[in-house]
């Protein structure tokens, strides 16, 4: 049964290029999101696909489109390489895209990329260039003081002084750090405790002005 939706294979608000094989660029395909799925057919055919849907006769089936809408739909999905074709030929979503885009979107949205030198010196600067990365921490120092820095700059960046966090919002800003890292994010929180920078009560978390040595998670 047809929705009476618009054809999406004519929206001149998209900004894909249809001549370009190889799909946007990060950058443009990330600008280009919100357009993307502003049309109800792309969002239906999107939904379909990740569900399961393999064709374009069973993501018509499922997401109550006509075929021509269906076309138009997974055109335009498949030009901003968000849906992508299987080993085996069928539909499928392309979770790596949207973990690039994730990636190219961080810089503006979180303070955590590369650090710069810090106020306190070059050596500080370098110790954190060598060990975060991209706003994600690629592992932690052995040594002690160098560990400090690392620790208070992700502590700094992340959770505001006296502001109290539960634990499952502390985890996921701590998931965010740790993601193609060699620290999972219970070992950092654990970490962020134990060098002060963190406090601990009854499930909830603070970061003190002042840190010392406290407690473990």
């Amino acid at each position: 049964m047809s929705n009476a939706l618009p054809d999406a294979s004519t929206d001149p608000s998209d900004p894909s290029d249809p001549s370009d094989p190889s799909g946007p660029s990060e950058p443009s395909a990330l600008a280009a999101l919100p357009g993307l799925f502003s049309e109800e057919s792309r969002v239906r055919a999107f939904a379909a696909v990740a569900l399961g849907a393999g064709g374009s006769a069973e993501v018509a089936r499922m997401a109550g489109l006509s075929a021509k809408e269906t076309a138009g739909a997974l055109r335009r999905l498949r030009e901003q390489g968000v849906v992508v074709s299987g080993d085996g030929g069928e539909l499928v979503v392309a979770h790596d895209r949207f973990r690039g885009l994730a990636r190219a979107a961080r810089p503006a949205a979180d303070p955590a990329g590369d650090p710069a030198p810090a106020a306190d010196g070059d050596r500080t600067g370098m110790i954190l260039r060598t060990f975060v990365k991209d706003g994600r921490l690629v592992r932690l120092p052995a040594r002690w003081t160098r560990k400090k820095v690392v620790l208070r700059h992700i502590a700094e960046r992340t959770f505001a002084p006296g502001v109290e966090y539960p634990e499952r919002t502390v985890d996921q800003k701590l998931r965010t750090w740790c993601e193609d890292g060699e620290v999972d994010h219970v070992t950092l929180r654990r970490h962020l405790v134990d060098f002060g920078h963190l406090r601990r009560s009854g499930g909830i978390y603070a970061r003190p002005a002042e840190s010392g040595r406290v407690g473990t998670a």
